[in-house]
């Protein structure tokens, strides 16, 4: 009986350890909730699309970092700011959809500063209301109290996050929590934590050795790195590098003397092993949150060949990572590369990872062809904020909307603060501009005598050249402010040359690209904003689609409603057309897509209804003969057929 009951509970501890590494490979998804507040996320910056991308990978777990206590509305409650659980929500919805695993976290850390003891307030705060929000959400959630702690006792932060662990228990007793020790989540500070009784816990660590290697470059240490570079893995000695001069008298020079001992793959696989022994003894899963090598000074052979070695050992020893991070300094993307996950993947690193390798493209860039969205709710597709101010607050999440559930605001921000919404890739708008499209707006603001400019920003593409600016300053003699929503359409043709800032002023030279867009910005150009708000919506470029749309679209379409006859024509052509109730326009554009005329704009009755064209423009001008075509368009739905004139 002894003996069934010992193998009964030698079964359940096996099943309860499964059960928490049902993830075992995948990456954190950095910079995204790592923001000031709910209302500086860029929500879009990742989509749904994202996070399938990564498990095409073959990645089964994403590590979210959140600044946790930053979204809330401060001391003494700490309440969760209700627009960041509205984002959260949706990205645990696409988690559990995908069946990725979703780590939350708390990664309110600052590595300048000590961990405080006073952490416990905003912890047991913040993750009462997590765990009552999120306990009945599926197994694919996991809670992790604190990223990194440090300059904390060992004994203290352990109290403190047993007392974490009994406060997300009083709401949620389901879903797995990811602990750690003091000393940035070391693994020698693992042997410090206690046994704690809860039996849904995962022990975290993270592993970035030998230090000098895989943070050559990096300047948010004491000291910067910056200046480090060349530093091989394993160690070599004909091309290891000398101490630079910045750097000699600190830890790193010993670091860079004792690297024989410690650059070495045996060394690797030893400091893992401690870990290991953590997970071997206590009989605990244990999860490597964080692993990596920063990209700009590190060698990308011996870069892979790190990932390889700490990868297939960790694997071996059944211990499951995330890797810091999917996009950025430490990614999976070539260096100064778009990030684009069809062109810029890092081949060689996904194959000693053991990912999957998606085809590879070379990457070619083409002129934009019809609307686009900067700012409507959210940053467009492929819009970045990249804002950046000294004073004041911007909202890119304001409610006060023109259309829609949110505007961007802001309001006593400094001169030369700028709301910047950088394209990536660059965008070529050289056809846009040539097809009379327009850049339009919303603004709404009670100060009459303000102003600011607009402007976009072309692509500095060597040390030659100028981040050109063309725009244009917008005041009261454009739209009134008068605290109402006014819109503002400009043409791309009407902008003027601005000049260029590069360390220096340049006057306008006439050499601003349109083929070479950088960003789009916002700026008080002229004073502060002291005192005064701006709110902004609907931010687009807007105009007729032109030729390869229209191309795509008369391939596609099986075009049997709209009749065209006598088709090619001399002196006039007969369009025929259902009509509806809805209004319906008729218009003739040439091969570029620019309109030439239009021949029907108003509702018609039901049945069909017949338009004529005469080969003429709307200047009454005969055009020449050629290929063009007619759009029918009613509401949301339109046709095109090909016309020739003889």
């Amino acid at each position: 009986m002894k003996k069934q009951v010992l193998i009964a509970l030698l079964l359940l501890s096996v099943t309860s350890l499964l059960g928490a590494q049902d993830f075992s490979r995948g990456v954190n998804v950095t910079g995204w909730f790592q923001a000031g507040s709910a209302r500086e996320i860029q929500f879009t910056m990742f989509t749904k699309k994202d996070f399938q991308q990564i498990k095409s990978l073959g990645c089964d777990v994403i590590r979210l970092p959140i600044n946790l206590h930053y979204m809330t509305h401060g001391e003494p409650d700490y309440t969760l700011d209700p627009l960041f659980l509205n984002m959260l929500d949706q990205v645990v919805d696409w988690a559990e959809e995908l069946q990725i695993h979703l780590i939350l976290d708390n990664h309110t850390f600052d590595p300048a500063i000590d961990t405080s003891p006073d952490v416990i307030h905003p912890l047991k705060k913040t993750w009462a209301q997590m765990a009552q929000h999120y306990k009945d959400r599926s197994e694919y959630l996991y809670y992790e109290v604190l990223n990194e702690p440090h300059g904390i006792a060992d004994a203290v932060w352990a109290q403190i996050q047993q007392e974490v662990i009994d406060t997300i228990r009083v709401y949620d007793t389901q879903h797995y929590i990811v602990v750690g020790g003091s000393g940035w989540n070391g693994y020698h500070n693992l042997s410090a934590l206690p046994a704690y009784t809860d039996d849904k816990l995962i022990y975290t660590f993270h592993f970035y050795d030998p230090f000098i290697f895989t943070h050559q470059g990096a300047t948010w240490g004491e000291p910067s790195m910056a200046s480090l570079s060349g530093v091989p893995f394993p160690y070599n000695a004909s091309t290891m590098p000398t101490t630079p001069n910045d750097l000699k008298g600190t830890w790193v020079e010993g670091a860079i003397s004792n690297y024989i001992n410690e650059g070495t793959i045996n060394r690797v696989r030893q400091l893992i092993d401690i870990a290991v022994a953590f997970k071997e003894q206590r009989n605990v899963p244990v999860f490597c949150g964080e692993l990596g090598v920063y990209i700009p000074n590190s060698n990308n052979t011996d870069r892979v060949r790190w990932y390889e070695v700490v990868r297939t050992y960790m694997e071996q020893k059944d211990i499951p990572w995330t890797m810091w991070d999917y996009k950025g300094g430490f990614g999976l993307f070539e260096k100064n590369s778009g990030e684009m996950f069809d062109y810029d993947l890092n081949v060689p690193l996904l194959q000693k990872l053991n990912f999957n390798v998606p085809p590879q493209q070379e990457y070619v860039k083409k002129p934009e062809t019809k609307s686009k969205a900067l700012y409507d709710d959210y940053p467009g597709e492929g819009v970045y904020n990249a804002s950046y101010r000294n004073g004041g607050w911007l909202d890119f999440y304001s409610p006060n909307a023109a259309n829609g559930n949110y505007c961007l605001c802001w309001s006593d921000v400094a001169q030369y603060d700028a709301v910047v919404l950088d394209f990536r890739p660059d965008l070529d708008l050289s056809k846009l501009k040539e097809h009379d499209f327009e850049l339009t707006f919303k603004v709404k603001s009670t100060a009459s005598a303000a102003k600011f400019d607009i402007r976009f920003l072309d692509t500095k593409t060597s040390p030659a050249d100028r981040p050109w600016r063309m725009g244009m300053t917008i005041d009261n003699t454009v739209v009134p402010f008068n605290g109402q929503w006014q819109e503002v359409r400009i043409p791309l043709k009407e902008l003027t040359e601005k000049g260029a800032w590069d360390e220096a002023w340049y006057n306008p030279q006439g050499l601003f690209d349109w083929t070479d867009i950088d960003r789009f910005e916002i700026v008080p150009e002229h004073q502060p904003l002291t005192g005064i708000t701006f709110c902004y919506d609907d931010i687009k470029i807007e105009g007729e689609e032109i030729e390869e749309e229209i191309v795509t679209r008369v391939r596609q379409e099986q075009l049997t409603q709209v009749k065209v006859f006598p088709n090619p024509f001399t002196d006039e052509v007969v369009i025929q057309f259902p009509s509806g109730d809805m209004n319906t326009d008729v218009t003739i554009l040439n091969m570029l897509g620019v309109r030439v005329a239009v021949v029907h704009d108003k509702s018609e009755s039901g049945g069909y209804t017949t338009a004529r064209w005469n080969g003429k423009n709307e200047s009454g001008y005969r055009i020449p003969p050629g290929v063009y075509y007619v759009r029918v368009k009613s509401g949301i739905n339109h046709q095109t057929v090909r016309v020739v004139i003889q």
